[in-house]
């Protein structure tokens, strides 16, 4: 982890840079183009837990539909209409409005903003070791060591 890009225990998220673009293999980006996350945690240092403020265009979806082995997430809508995607169906979450993914519960789940207006939340995850990401739809998985390597989701390669 890099050291806290600020000593101040406050900050204006709009002066860190966005992040655009993924490492998903290349087939997968066009589908999280739209996505900018500005990194939080990482700007104070945050070692047991990430936190992003995201900004999703209209059209764009937050990730791959994913589920994590060993990390829990939570994500909490700022501003706009996002469609919270699972293997339950879609269900629109509005301002205020949270969810929360429990780590090795097996449940795919994404955000894709179907409306026509800028959407923003936070998304916060734990940082455990050994996490793997699996990606149902897409016959993947994502294994996190010294580095970050995709495989099909029976562990041979793409």
């Amino acid at each position: 982890m890099s050291k806290p890009l600020r000593t101040s225990a406050a900050l204006d998220p709009m002066t860190l840079e966005a992040r655009r673009g993924t490492i998903y293999p290349d087939k997968f980006k066009p589908r999280v183009a739209g996505r900018e996350k500005r990194a939080l945690g990482n700007a104070f240092g945050l070692q047991n837990f990430g936190v992003n403020l995201v900004r999703l265009e209209p059209g764009a979806q937050s990730a791959l539909r994913h589920w994590h082995t060993q990390q829990d997430e939570f994500v909490w809508v700022l501003e706009g209409e996002i469609t919270l995607v699972t293997d339950a169906g879609p269900e629109i979450l509005k301002p205020g409005m949270c969810a929360g993914f429990p780590k090795g519960k097996s449940d795919g789940h994404h955000l894709v903003n179907k409306s026509q207006k800028v959407a923003w939340y936070l998304e916060v995850g734990d940082r455990s070791p050994g996490d793997s990401t699996v990606y149902p739809d897409d016959d993947m998985r994502l294994v996190v060591g010294a580095s970050y390597k995709f495989t099909k989701a029976d562990g041979s390669p793409l």
